[in-house]
């Protein structure tokens, strides 16, 4: 797969926080003014707002954002389930043509850098997974604890081990069940790929951290106002979800469902705002590997105007 597989489209990334739901409600208003309207479809790229019953944590665009725009990829799998970039490739590229094909614009959009850099750049061949390895190491994990295994990763692949936080148990558990099963790192496996034609990016960057920091918090808070606590609560009653699973991995789902096992709170919302700016950082790490990008400081006063701007600009030169 590479760029040339997701031709015509436009993409829209940015961290947690940054205003990326109200820019591309804002581009595809701009387009539908136009002497000549053109009509947008948006396609998220966010491995949690494909979860059904995440509403809140997930900062799901309302049902009234929903209804302004065309929306994919959202509320299409249940929480028990697993979504992969693969699977997502797949999807975008689906629904691209579709979209194509009814004249409209797809509109990329979201913040998980993983599926933006399959889409680009394509995914390389792994080992599938193996579930007798899988069972012993989580055996290990029960007997040793988590740490054992990251230290084990830092010495069979400490490439991968750098770039995963040591709380990580699913992906040091598949890190380490690629290299037991093939004998070979994780890393081995990631090739660097030359980004070619890759459809025109509107990254939104801020200039300075704090205000997005402020954000991150803000929105927090705001989560735990309209009943995230309640939300998480009525996703471990259900029964058949549990902390390691991919859909209670997202961030503030994780730390509120580890508060409440605690049956302590007291410390939950500091640590998923903490949880939150990790998660920032490291979107904007995987931003920065991406040269094609175009940068918009979404803390500036007249960001949203920025982005409608370059959008247009840039959609000037994607075929109709």
């Amino acid at each position: 797969m590479s760029g040339r597989s997701i031709a015509g489209v436009l993409c829209l990334a940015g961290p947690t926080a940054s205003g990326k739901t109200a820019a591309a409600l804002a581009i595809a208003a701009a387009l539908a003014e136009q002497p000549v309207p053109r009509g947008v479809e948006i396609i998220s790229v966010d491995s949690a707002l494909v979860y059904r019953g995440m509403d809140i944590g997930t900062a799901k665009p309302s049902a009234a954002e929903l209804a302004q725009v065309p929306h994919h990829l959202i509320d299409i799998i249940d929480p028990a389930e697993s979504y992969s970039a693969a699977r997502f490739v797949g999807d975008a590229q689906r629904l691209a043509g579709e979209i194509r094909a009814r004249g409209h614009l797809p509109l990329l959009v979201g913040g998980t850098m993983l599926y933006f850099k399959a889409l680009f750049e394509g995914l390389d061949a792994m080992p599938a997974a193996d579930r007798a390895v899988r069972a012993a190491l989580d055996e290990q994990c029960e007997r040793e604890g988590l740490y054992s295994l990251y230290r084990e990763l830092q010495r069979v692949d400490p490439v991968t081990a750098a770039r995963l936080p040591p709380a990580d148990r699913q992906r040091i558990g598949r890190a380490l069940e690629v290299y037991r099963v093939s004998g070979q790192p994780l890393s081995s496996f990631h090739h660097e790929k030359a980004a070619v034609d890759t459809p025109p990016l509107i990254s939104l960057e801020p200039a300075d951290r704090a205000w997005l920091h402020g954000r991150i918090e803000e929105r927090f808070a705001q989560m735990l106002d309209a009943g995230l606590v309640d939300e998480v609560e009525s996703l471990m009653k259900r029964g058949d979800l549990h902390a390691d699973i991919p859909s209670m991995r997202c961030v503030g789902y994780r730390q509120i469902w580890e508060a409440l096992e605690a049956d302590d709170l007291s410390e939950m919302p500091e640590r998923g705002i903490a949880a939150t700016r990790q998660l920032a950082k490291r979107q904007l790490t995987w931003l920065r590997s991406m040269p094609q990008r175009h940068v918009v400081a979404c803390d500036a006063p007249d960001a949203q105007a920025q982005v409608v701007a370059l959008a247009q600009q840039l959609i000037a030169g994607i075929a109709p």
